[in-house]
């Protein structure tokens, strides 16, 4: 079901709104297989409101909870009569009047506020029933009977079954019976990778100080920190950072071995506390890189925050204190106004774009203009690390804005973490064992929808790595679609990757032995992932543009519940060229059943001239 469009020209964010016009959207296609008569559809469709939905797609490990007729009111098409079915892991609805059938398919761990609407006495067609938001920029108003409290039971057990947290229930992950050809568990050990960088070395060890984490229950087990540190400076040192989150390396250039270290930010506090351990720690982090004088620590606060953390405690590196450093302020802000900053873009985008005054809307937004700083910080980061000199990098608790800049400017410097496996392991390194509290700004299972931890940081994230790719079309071995499933997950509870806030909770609560990766998953079915345009440069540092005339609204991420929004061209081409590989396929299999069928043929004939079936396997198709 869609209707026609006029056409959005959306000026200098690229963005474009094409036309859908009502004759294209509203021709039937017809095949043998629907070519029935009305009876047979009535029929049909009278016994789809008797019986549970048969074609609701479920998962090993899903299970049924109920079924029910209910009126689904579309912000696109109107009120649609159908039948929703729940079950512990989705909400399934499918029309019974429209042809073709209108679904909705929505995992519960993407809900995010379940409410009543109307009540008993309400007047107004449809104006009884639930109103349901969603974290992925959608909302759904299903409409029920009035009387004989017909919504009761459907709203608890929806309510149970989407914050199952909430009701002492397991999240689906661990009811889930997936299996696939691929352990995306496997993706990511810490030791290979730093050893992939070239660490350890004579400047940098490894230590497993946190093996139990007791040095920092946020930090992954194995850490990787100055040679000339012992374990007992790094205890004293991370008295003096908030959480215990001292410095610790992220990644060493492979020719300048300049290094990227991560950590929270000191607890200066209002009197100006110093520590001596921490500033020799920064001393010898600078020491380590002979080329770096001055050592550059980048704060993603803004000014103003930083000097007010010092009222809780925190604070940040002053230059008496820390006299062979310099500081850098990149004026990144903090969850709760990025989290508001989404609130105000999906108002604008859903249900219906903001056509009249869109520039100006969407500018009210600031969304872009966060993106903007982000993008900014950490090409400061990636500057400075390839001219040769060392850098910290820090917010208040080192799990959220600095997340942001190290995997971005990481993202930028090395090109292995442009691939396919390399994103993954980006990912699961600077984000998930570094504590980035997903459970927290995501409300995993929690019915707890006002909660003021919830935030978008890692959605912003990948969007910044979405507008890098715009950019650089060449330079990643994965596609949109990639990034888009890696968000859809985020939410939906069907995989461990992302539950929890922490390696020390997902340890205890076995989250590796009893829930499937996400990686798993696309692992086994990389190929529709895949960016047919990537031409790998082992050498080359991304520096992208970060100006608002260079970034882009993620229009096919965040507007993609709009019907009338069609696919932008590049991403039919890629489409095509997915295609044309299935047809390469097609023929090199048919090809090589000809060179089997033909075998014994052409041994009977060993002497005779070659026919051109026996030359079959000297045919290549071009692509």
């Amino acid at each position: 079901m869609s209707c026609g469009l006029e056409t959005y020209g959306l000026g200098e964010f690229g963005f474009r709104l094409k036309t859908q016009t009502m004759a294209s959207a509203s021709t039937p296609t017809y095949n043998s297989n629907n070519l029935e008569n009305n009876s047979s559809k009535n029929a049909s469709r009278e016994s789809l409101r008797m019986e549970p939905l048969a074609d609701v797609p479920q998962l090993p490990g899903e299970e049924r909870i109920t079924d029910k007729d209910i009126i689904y009111i579309c912000p696109f098409n109107g009120a649609v009569k159908g039948k929703v079915s729940i079950t512990n892991y989705r909400l399934f609805f499918k029309s019974f009047e429209v042809d073709p059938a209108m679904t909705l398919d929505v995992p519960l761990g993407v809900i995010s506020r379940i409410e009543k609407m109307g009540g008993a006495s309400s007047r107004g067609e449809n104006s009884y029933g639930l109103d349901i938001s969603c974290k992925d920029m959608r909302n759904l108003r299903f409409a029920l009977k009035q009387e004989g409290h017909s919504r009761r039971d459907i709203f608890e057990l929806l309510f149970r079954y989407a914050f199952p947290l909430s009701h002492s229930l397991q999240l689906f992950a661990f009811l889930s019976q997936e299996k696939f050809s691929e352990n995306g568990w496997n993706v990511y050990n810490a030791i290979l990778e730093y050893r992939r960088q070239g660490l350890p070395n004579n400047k940098w060890r490894i230590t497993f100080v946190n093996e139990q984490y007791e040095l920092c229950d946020t930090y992954p087990t194995v850490l990787m920190v100055p040679f000339k540190a012992t374990d007992e400076d790094l205890r004293k040192v991370s008295a003096f950072r908030s959480r215990n989150r001292i410095p610790v390396v992220s990644w060493i250039h492979p020719v300048n071995q300049a290094v990227i270290m991560r950590c929270s930010q000191p607890l200066v506090g209002m009197s100006g506390k110093r520590n001596k351990d921490d500033e020799r720690y920064l001393d010898i982090i600078r020491e380590a890189n002979g080329q770096t004088a001055k050592l550059t620590i980048y704060d993603a606060r803004p000014n103003v925050n930083a000097v007010a953390n010092k009222a809780t405690g925190g604070g940040y590196e002053g230059e008496d204190a820390y006299q062979n450093a310099e500081l850098v302020f990149l004026d990144i802000h903090n969850i709760h106004v990025m989290r508001e900053s989404l609130k105000k873009l999906k108002d604008i985008v859903y249900p219906q774009v903001e056509e009249t005054h869109w520039l100006s809307s969407l500018e009210s937004t600031h969304w872009l203009e966060h993106i903007k700083l982000v993008l900014a910080g950490a090409i400061q980061v990636a500057d400075k690390l390839s001219s040769g000199n060392s850098v910290v990098v820090h917010c208040s608790d080192g799990w959220d804005r600095t997340a942001q800049l190290t995997s971005l400017s990481m993202l930028m410097l090395d090109s292995y973490y442009r691939t396919m496996t390399g994103f993954q392991v980006l990912v699961q390194k600077e984000w998930i064992s570094f504590g980035h509290k997903f459970s927290s700004r995501i409300g995993h299972g929690d019915k707890n929808h006002a909660d003021a931890d919830r935030s978008p940081i890692f959605v912003q994230f990948i969007d910044c790595v979405w507008q890098m790719t715009k950019q650089f079309p060449t330079a990643f071995e994965f596609n949109e679609l990639f990034l888009m499933t890696i968000l859809d997950n985020l939410y939906s509870c069907r995989f461990g990757t992302f539950l929890y806030n922490c390696e020390s909770v997902r340890d205890n609560m076995e989250v590796k032995e009893k829930t499937v990766s996400l990686w798993s998953m696309i692992n086994s079915e990389n190929r529709k992932y895949i960016n047919p345009f990537y031409t790998k440069e082992s050498s080359r540092v991304l520096y992208p543009v970060a100006s608002m005339r260079h970034l882009e609204l993620w229009v096919s991420y965040y507007i993609r519940w709009n019907p009338r929004i069609r696919q932008q061209q590049q991403n039919q081409v890629e489409q095509r060229y997915m295609e044309m590989l299935a047809l390469r396929d097609q023929y090199l299999k048919k090809l090589e059943e000809l060179q089997i069928s033909d075998s014994p043929r052409i041994a009977n004939n060993s002497n005779s001239p070659a026919s051109p079936t026996q030359l079959v396997h000297h045919v290549q198709t071009p692509l």
